[in-house]
């Protein structure tokens, strides 16, 4: 990343919290990707995870669900993105590089496996990050605790095969630049309750866990 471009995105960070501290709106992006994988997958997802920290937090958040590419010239306009999937995930050279700028300047990725993207997510993430390996987060990390209490860790929400929950990292400087959650499909819990039919409290501890994602980020930059 250039000297000044390094510089805008560490203001608009900043910008970013600061808006957010002073009681402006958090805007949360869907990433759109190459590949094949559906990237728009659980269209009633990300606006139902809206309106719940709106209703349920002091977090003041945009009511709009935005969309951008890596290499869109908006990027830097949104730290925070969420990307899902049930296919392929394809990264061009360029992503690559753009990805790993954003994500060690500041930027944030929540990846969520909708049961498919998983060998495609790791393998572009390894091209952004070839030196950086996966990393488990306990069930007493921050994450679990920064607005809900989750003792036990990641929830399952939605079950495919029967494997255990995980929540996943890649840390830049201390910090986590990407959050993996596996085998729970958080955004299948997210969206209205009669399309995957997973009931109530499946569906409020989704909710409750995406909201503690977002305000670890918050928080994280407030430091």
């Amino acid at each position: 990343m250039s000297h000044w471009k390094h510089k805008y995105f560490l203001l608009s960070v900043f910008l970013y919290l600061s808006a957010t501290l002073s009681g402006q709106e958090v805007k949360l992006a869907r990433l759109q990707y190459d590949g094949g994988g559906d990237w728009y997958a659980n269209p009633s997802s990300l606006p139902n995870l809206i309106s719940f920290i709106s209703d349920n937090t002091s977090i003041p958040i945009d009511p709009k669900e935005y969309r951008v590419r890596i290499t869109d010239v908006n990027l830097y306009d949104h730290p925070y993105l969420y990307m899902t999937g049930h296919g392929n995930v394809r990264f061009s050279r360029e992503e690559v590089y753009a990805l790993r700028d954003f994500l060690v300047a500041g930027g944030f990725l929540h990846a969520d496996d909708n049961y498919g993207m998983d060998e495609s997510f790791r393998r572009e993430m390894k091209k952004v990050f070839p030196k950086k390996n996966w990393v488990e987060l306990p069930p007493d990390h921050p994450v679990f605790n920064s607005q809900f209490k989750f003792p036990s860790g990641l929830p399952k929400i939605h079950e495919h095969d029967g494997k255990p929950p995980q929540a996943l990292a890649l840390f830049h400087n201390g910090s986590i630049v990407v959050l993996y959650t596996y085998e729970t499909d958080l955004g299948d819990g997210w969206e209205d309750l009669e399309v995957h039919k997973d009931g109530e409290i499946k569906h409020l501890q989704a909710l409750q866990m995406g909201t503690n994602i977002l305000a670890h980020y918050l928080s994280r930059q407030a430091k």
